[in-house]
């Protein structure tokens, strides 16, 4: 057996953790990292104590929303913004932090990152929003597609 990099010692937690996720459409991962330790971790999904869109339906879904518009419209917190969340909520100090997330944050999530103090971004899959790419770009956020 291979001992896996970090990296990709993180990148396969954030599938793991992507599968707790109670999105119809899709379902994403993301982990804070500092100094090889997980801060927080989040997926996508409706608050908590909130009935989860597999009970109430997809809004999305059945106003043919295409993915990565109109945000606003949706029940669910992203991955990105529940790991977020998660170290404000404990009191957990990410600035600085590496994220770890299934999919390529949409502008909204990026903005969140930026604040937060988030350096590097490792993410899978492809995400069409090319303002949040601009975006983590011109404030210095390391973005590193890593495919497992």
């Amino acid at each position: 057996m291979v001992r896996p990099s970090w990296d990709k010692y993180f990148m396969a937690i954030t599938k793991e953790v992507a599968k707790r996720s109670t999105c119809m459409r899709r379902h994403v991962g993301a982990i804070l990292v500092k100094d090889k330790r997980i801060l927080t971790t989040g997926y996508n999904g409706a608050p908590a104590g909130l009935m989860h869109c597999e009970e109430t339906g997809c809004m999305r879904e059945d106003e043919s929303i295409p993915s990565g518009e109109r945000h606003e419209l949706c029940r669910g917190l992203h991955a990105e913004q529940n790991a977020i969340i998660q170290a404000a909520y404990y009191g957990i100090p990410i600035a600085g932090a590496v994220l770890y997330c299934t999919n390529f944050p949409c502008v909204i999530c990026s903005k969140m990152l930026i604040n937060a103090g988030i350096r590097t971004v490792y993410y899978e899959n492809g995400y069409n929003d090319l303002l949040a790419k601009q975006m983590l770009l011109e404030a210095g956020v390391e973005l590193q597609r890593l495919v497992l």
